[in-house]
């Protein structure tokens, strides 16, 4: 005869079996090509809405800084905000916070992003100080493109430089991304970097081309068409800054990302990878860029 503790484990244990099925369904269907309401494509309209998003954006930062300006972000922070996001930097921490460019309220702390037709855009500005790091010795690893996958594993499986002219780069990178959920993309970047004087520098990078892959690293491996995916990344803007100052190179990414939206009544599954995975990539690739560079220069490069 079952006593009421075993059976209490008992109705437990079929309560979590339950549990574990349904959320095994759930993970399958998202690892079919998402299934909008509306179709399964990347829509015009919310690509037109990135791009107004984005005009605004670049119209409110001047994405072409000048060295006789306040330089970089942390500048522009007042009083107390300002000390602290200092004493974060000199401690070697990654000071970030999101943006949005269609309000005028501080959005320091939040994570929720700005919903358009169809779609989420992720605006995010991250922050690192790298002590005893020359300019040149940041931009260097910045821009060896063919070694990045060394530096930035696991987000970075595969990078490699297609064209180089002069400030003007071209590169492919493979992407991975997991919180829950894991998917790889193939990307396209255009880069172009502008050295303003010997402390100053900046760049910006737009992606030209993301598509998912199915089944990487298998026989059977293919690329989803463009926008025709789970919409996990449709399009990333990154614009850096650099400056040399105070024993070492402050480095700056503004990050501008778009994706899908959350589907309806996934909410509590899908929604902590769409709204937690730029965050935690931009300060993966700013904390990771501090150490790499710290790396190169113990190495003597």
């Amino acid at each position: 005869m079952a006593t009421p503790g075993s059976e209490a484990c008992r109705l437990t244990g079929t309560a979590d079996r339950v549990a574990r099925f349904v959320l095994v369904i759930l993970l399958a269907g998202l690892c079919t090509p998402a299934r909008r309401a509306n179709g399964e494509a990347l829509e015009p309209k919310t690509l037109a809405a990135f791009d107004q998003y984005v005009r605004r954006a670049e119209a409110q930062t001047d994405v072409r800084p000048a060295r006789d300006k306040e330089f970089l972000w942390v500048e522009r922070l007042s009083g107390e905000r300002r000390a602290t996001a200092e004493h974060q930097l000199r401690a070697g921490q990654v000071v970030i916070e999101r943006l949005d460019a269609e309000s005028d309220d501080a959005k320091g702390g939040g994570d929720k992003p700005v919903t358009v037709p169809g779609g989420m855009i992720h605006h995010w500005i991250g922050t690192v100080f790298i002590s005893g790091a020359s300019l040149a010795q940041t931009l260097a690893l910045e821009q060896d493109y063919n070694h990045h996958q060394e530096y930035f594993r696991p987000e970075v499986m595969r990078s490699e430089i297609l064209a180089h002219d002069g400030n003007d780069f071209r590169i492919e990178m493979r992407l991975y991304k997991k919180r829950v959920i894991a998917t790889v993309l193939d990307t396209e970047h255009q880069v172009h970097y502008e050295i303003v004087d010997s402390t100053h520098a900046w760049s910006l990078s737009r992606t030209v081309r993301i598509q998912e892959v199915d089944n990487p690293g298998e026989p059977n491996e293919k690329l989803k068409p463009v926008g025709h995916d789970r919409g996990f990344l449709w399009r990333m803007n990154n614009y850096w800054r650099f400056e040399e100052k105070n024993g070492g190179t402050y480095v700056e990414c503004q990050s501008i990302s778009l994706t899908r939206d959350i589907p309806g009544g996934l909410g509590w599954l899908i929604g902590p990878y769409l709204t937690g995975v730029p965050r935690e990539s931009l300060t993966f690739m700013l904390a990771t860029t501090r150490g790499a560079v710290l790396e190169r220069i113990a190495r003597g490069e």
